[in-house]
Formats: C-alpha cells, sequence, structure tokens
C-alpha cells in the first residue's frame, strides 16, 4: 500500500502563486510515476501534470508555461509549483502514484483563485 498526503493549497489572488507537495510513505520502493490531477465543481477529474521516474513531465495545454512538476527521489515527494493563476484553476487537486500497476490517490488539496 502507498498513502499519499497532498499539501500547500490555498486561497491566492489571481496572478499569485502556490507551491503543492505530495508525500509517499508506506511502500514507497518501486514507485513509478507520479503526476497532479484536479476536479472543479461539476467538472470530471483532469490531468494537470505527470512525471515518470527518469522521464520528462507531461503538462495539459491549459497549465503549459505556468506549472512545473518536480520530484524530490529521496524524500518521495512530488510537487507542483503553480504560477499565474487563474480564477479557472480554481479545483481540487489530487496526487497519484503508480506502484506495480496500482494507481494510488491522495486525499486532495483545495487551490480557490479568487480577488
Amino acid at each position: 500500500q502507498v498513502q499519499l498526503v497532498e499539501s500547500g493549497g490555498g486561497l491566492v489572488q489571481p496572478g499569485g502563486s502556490l507551491r503543492l507537495s505530495c508525500a509517499a510513505s508506506g511502500s514507497i520502493f518501486g514507485i513509478g510515476a507520479m503526476g497532479w490531477y484536479r476536479q472543479a465543481p461539476g467538472k470530471q477529474r483532469e490531468l494537470v501534470a505527470t512525471l515518470a521516474t527518469g522521464g520528462s513531465p507531461n503538462y495539459a495545454d491549459s497549465v503549459k508555461g505556468r506549472f512545473t512538476i518536480s520530484r524530490e527521489n529521496a524524500a518521495n515527494t512530488v510537487y507542483l509549483q503553480m504560477n499565474s493563476l487563474k480564477p479557472e484553476d480554481t479545483a481540487v487537486y489530487y496526487c497519484n502514484a503508480i506502484r506495480e500497476s496500482r494507481l494510488y490517490w491522495g486525499q486532495g488539496t483545495q487551490v480557490t483563485v479568487s480577488s
């Protein structure tokens, strides 16, 4: 089992920045790709960014140039740096991880972009 805990969400004004963190614990050996998804009210969960072990990041078109995903393997943590935030970025952000073909999800952290 892999446990994922997100942190760093909150309320920010348009144009502001936030940095989300997702710490993995439990059976962390063999974790492959990790990523971030988000779900806005009344909408389906959508991909934000993913990063495979030793691979290149993959971003949704809507966040390219504004968001950066990174990973600190020693700390079993994945980050999402979000800059130039827009009201449409408001959502619950979820971290996920793949291990032995099983997908794990965190509980999510709320990001609200509003003036």
